[in-house]
């Protein structure tokens, strides 16, 4: 086979699995919906076009979701989803009634969003959810002088590297702990983080916990369609303020990069299996979460703990935004002693800090640029 036929081919058998995942993700866009609405939305037809005035559009006329095949083929999956779904939310309106004088993004459009959850400007930009954690403001003093105790973290003095880390973490703390005290209102974002899988070990949940006890955030793994395995699967959605979710965010990756890293030195002449990396991870995490609760012990747990405080205005948005929740169990097995008591050791001498950049590459496009 030619090589130009041999890329056609394989264009042809992405595109066909881009059209499973846009059907698959408006079925599992229905569930927030009442179920009498559930059943006015008729399934439409799902179509690539070769178009770039438009990243999609939505035809009541053909009953059919269009989405432009040049956006489809390289943007992030998610960019794609969070498009779909604003076009699911002009379907949605057209169920509801807009009135004839309204404008296509008008309050019927706006309500039909805001009961799918979805971007009302998801066309109009290229954003996704990956997005959502943006630059901020220089005038965020917080946010700054916690970034300024990471960067002091990078000291190859371990002790004062811990302590800088230690006092962002308290800065984080006593920053929350005060807004939780004011009774204006706070914008919630929700972000998605680590890569979506038809299954999750235990340690990608042991981190989620991570985040959830010492960040501020609320976490919860939601169903999405995988599009490299052509099947549903799940990932991590985390919700807070921006700036809770930016740090969340940001320690998530810094800890699976350190975990990868580390694991690659460390199983460089032993030849263990993947199974063993678990263990290695779960030690790591286990070994600074002990360090970081054991800051929260020499303070009152019950005043500085994020989950003893609880925040019930994150409370509120996370009900809105999640109607049906459940809690499942995950099977645990037995885990290598020796292994897992190595990462546990590496893990509690690690130390959050500023200065790992994203590596190069085609940044979760489906096709590289």
């Amino acid at each position: 086979m030619e090589k130009g036929t041999d890329a056609a081919s394989v264009q042809i058998a992405l595109e066909r699995r881009i059209l499973e995942g846009l059907s698959c993700e408006w079925e599992l866009g229905l569930w927030v919906l009442d179920s009498g609405v559930r059943r006015l939305m008729k399934k439409p037809i799902f179509r690539l076009a070769d178009t770039t005035r438009r990243v999609g559009q939505w035809s009541k006329e053909w009953g059919e979701i269009c989405i432009s095949r040049e956006f489809a083929l390289h943007h992030p999956w998610e960019s794609v989803r969070q498009v779909m779904l604003h076009e699911m939310a002009h379907q949605l309106a057209d169920v509801l009634g807009r009135d004839a004088d309204e404008t296509p993004h008008g309050p019927t459009f706006r309500r039909a969003c805001d009961m799918l959850r979805a971007d009302p400007a998801a066309a109009g930009r290229f954003p996704g959810l990956e997005q959502s954690v943006s630059p901020k403001d220089p005038a965020d003093q917080i946010l700054s002088r916690v970034q300024k105790l990471l960067s002091l973290a990078r000291s190859s003095n371990r002790h004062e590297a811990e302590a800088a880390m230690l006092k962002a973490h308290d800065l984080i703390a006593k920053h929350n702990l005060d807004m939780l005290n004011r009774t204006e209102r706070r914008d919630f974002i929700t972000t998605r983080i680590g890569r979506p899988g038809l299954r999750h070990r235990q340690d990608e949940s042991l981190l989620a916990n991570l985040l959830i006890n010492h960040y501020f955030v609320q976490g919860i793994w939601v169903p999405i369609f995988v599009l490299e395995k052509g099947k549903r699967g799940r990932v991590m959605e985390i919700s807070g303020t921006q700036q809770n979710v930016e740090m969340a965010a940001y320690v998530h990756d810094f800890v699976s990069r350190f975990i990868d890293a580390e694991w690659e030195r460390y199983n460089r002449d032993k030849g263990l299996t993947l199974h063993r990396k678990t263990d290695f991870a779960i030690g790591i995490i286990n070994g600074f979460m002990d360090k970081l609760d054991q800051q929260l012990e020499a303070k009152d747990p019950i005043e500085y703990s994020p989950v003893l405080v609880g925040d019930p205005q994150l409370k509120a948005y996370m009900k809105y935004r999640y109607r049906r929740i459940r809690s499942t169990g995950g099977s645990r097995r037995r885990h290598d002693p020796d292994v897992y008591k190595d990462g546990k050791r590496i893990g509690k001498s690690m130390v959050i800090h500023k200065g790992i950049e994203e590596k190069e590459g085609n940044k979760g496009r489906l096709i590289p640029g």
